[in-house]
Parts: C-alpha cells; structure tokens; sequence
C-alpha cells in the first residue's frame, strides 16, 4: 500500500495572494504548497481523498490519469472546490465514479454541486459534467471502499466533523484540533500515522500546531 501526498497547504494555499513574509517568498519548492489531496494506491487500485482547486494540476504533476473511488474528509472549499476535474475520469469510465462522505458531507455536496449529482440537469451539447453516485460512510463502522478496507474515523472541525481513516496499519487524520477517545482508540497500533500540523507555536481553534500533533502522536 502506497500514500502519495497530492497537496499540504493550508486552506489559503502557499504563497499566499498578496503576501510578502519569509515563506510567501521563499525559493525553496517546499514552500510552495496546494491544497489537501491524497492518493492511497494498491495492486492498481487508486483511492483519492479529496478534490482541492488545484486538483488538475496536482493530478498531472503526480502523472495520475485514473482513480477508482473519492473519498470527502468534509465539506470545506478548499477540500471540495476542485469537484468539477472529475469529468476527466467520468469520460473515460463506464460507470460513474464512486463518492464517499459523511451524510452530512454528502448532503451539502449534492447542494453546492447540484449539476454534478441532480440526474434532472445534464450537460448542454459538447460538454460534460463529472458522472458520480453518491456512497454514505457512518462513523467507525467499517466499509470497502476501491478494495480498500475503510474504518471512517470522526474528528471536530470547528461547528463541523472532518473524517480520517484507518486501513491496514496506515491512520490518516486531517483538519482535527482533538481526537476522541474512540478516535484515538481505533488508531492504536497503526504503524503509519499521519495528522494536520498547521505551524509552531500559537494555537489554532480547529487545527493542530505541530507540538500538538506531536503530543498526540506519542499517546
């Protein structure tokens, strides 16, 4: 099992539009981050968390031209907004592309991407829209998702759950400022743990600084 990391910025993306601090302007390709995106990958099966506004572009970077199933974390812009470069896998399926969520996730996708996922509206002549069926994923109970073995793993995000995962020994947290305690309980044992790290230092309301993921990593 692989996990390729897409995009790690934050939710404005790095450099920032407008602003001229040390890592905004920095040489150094690491500072230069997209928003949230993984591939989890196995035996040619690709799982993809995410669809940020870059994901076209992280998506040819990463020279992947197939995915088998998406998987929503939550509802924010910045892990949703790139829905729509999801035609390219659609025209090239035969069957619609499976997305997972919350059924809150879900909902709010339908919503806020109606033409997506309302069969009432469909594309005009010489266009074409992302073709996906919606899949509800409930809180620890575990699914099978492209193959993969899924145990959704909930974590507060501001008013909001943002879900993690745990397959094999692999936990994948993001946008978490806690884990609950069953949270916390299911991850145990893994032996690949990855969690949101904002920065150093000054607290976040909703995120993880980097000495409190530490901190959590090492219970």
């Amino acid at each position: 099992m692989n996990l390729r990391f897409l995009g790690t910025g934050t939710s404005f993306g790095v450099p920032v539009i407008g602003c001229s601090c040390a890592t905004c302007t920095s040489p150094d390709s690491r500072d230069r981050r997209t928003r949230h995106a993984v591939i989890l990958e196995e035996d040619g099966r690709r799982l993809l968390g995410d669809t940020p506004p870059e994901l076209r572009l992280q998506l040819v970077a990463a020279g992947v031209g197939s995915v088998d199933a998406v998987w929503y974390t939550h509802v924010h812009a910045d892990h949703t907004n790139g829905i729509d470069d999801l035609r390219a896998f659609s025209i090239r399926r035969p069957a619609a592309l499976r997305v997972y969520g919350s059924e809150n996730t879900l909902r709010v996708l339908a919503s806020r991407f109606d033409y997506v996922f309302d069969p009432s509206i469909q594309p005009m002549e010489g266009t074409t829209k992302p073709e996906a069926d919606l899949e509800v994923f409930r809180a620890y109970e575990p699914i099978e998702v492209a193959g993969f073995s899924m145990l959704p793993l909930p974590v507060p995000h501001g008013p909001i759950r943002a879900y993690g995962f745990r397959t094999g020994d692999l936990g994948y947290i993001t946008d978490a400022k806690r884990l609950p305690d069953a949270t916390l309980d299911a991850l145990r044992g893994v032996r690949v743990l990855v969690l949101n790290a904002l920065w150093y230092g000054k607290p976040h309301p909703t995120h993880f600084t980097v000495e409190e993921a530490v901190e959590v990593a090492r219970e």
